[in-house]
């Protein structure tokens, strides 16, 4: 199932099931996982990992070096996990000595056209980069985010699980758990309802999630004061995962 055009290096590991398309180059230190499909023209190199089932269409870049002049060739990584997309163009580079020595990308995400993953970003799972998407150095996205076309996100931010950010936006700060931002500088625009509800939150849930949601972001108080009625007159894990997404802020979060 590996074309003959394609170029494989003895020392990749290719489970017995993998489809390799022409004219793709598959470079040492690679480990591809069962089921795997890879489209033609596509450049692995390593060392980079991935999971089983994953789709990486032409032309894209799995694990190349990253774009950061302090990298200086040093065996930094990439890891996939399965069930991945990866279309047309998308860019996916490794890590740096500097933070992780390793970029992280959960299971069953969809990478869009030209989508880009810098160096030490963590993604979690169930997660879309719609067309163009860019993520600088020292990303993490939390599980189920969603990122809209063009959107581009500034260097050690944080969006959190279940967020949600408008096409073209410019995001400089944390986006908390749960939230919709939009815009150039971003601003938050309430919660992620019609996610929330496809993902089957529960009526309470939601409930307690928007009046979570208007404690910080409509009642004017300073963040200390919001933290401190959040953790002392809200229960439920939804809130708690709110909680700590705005605790665990180091840019500050989308005002």
């Amino acid at each position: 199932m590996i074309h003959p055009t394609a170029i494989v290096d003895p020392s990749a590991r290719v489970s017995d099931d993998v489809d390799i398309g022409p004219f793709c180059v598959i470079g040492p230190e690679v480990e591809i996982g069962d089921g795997t499909v890879i489209g033609p023209h596509v450049v692995l190199k390593g060392p980079t990992r991935l999971g089983k089932r994953n789709r990486i269409f032409q032309f894209a870049s799995v694990g190349e070096d990253c774009q950061d002049k302090k990298y200086a060739g040093e065996p930094t990584r990439l890891e996939m996990g399965d069930d991945n997309v990866v279309r047309e163009g998308v860019t996916l580079h490794r890590g740096t000595v500097q933070d992780k020595e390793a970029t992280v990308i959960g299971s069953r995400n969809l990478f869009m056209a030209y989508a880009h993953v810098g160096h030490d970003c963590v993604i979690g799972d169930d997660c879309i980069l719609a067309n163009q998407a860019t993520l600088a150095g020292h990303v993490t996205i939390g599980d189920h985010a969603i990122l809209g076309g063009l959107s581009a996100i500034h260097q050690f931010c944080h969006i959190g699980t279940h967020a949600m950010c408008g096409g073209g936006s410019i995001i400089t700060k944390d986006v908390p758990a749960y939230v919709i931002v939009n815009g150039n500088p971003a601003q938050a625009h309430g919660l992620n309802l019609v996610g929330l509800k496809r993902r089957g939150f529960s009526r309470e849930a939601l409930r307690a999630l928007g009046e979570a949601y208007r404690t910080v972001y409509r009642q004017g108080l300073t963040m200390e004061q919001a933290l401190e009625r959040l953790a002392n007159d809200f229960e439920g894990p939804e809130v708690a995962t709110f909680l700590a997404s705005l605790k665990d802020s180091q840019r500050g979060i989308t005002r």
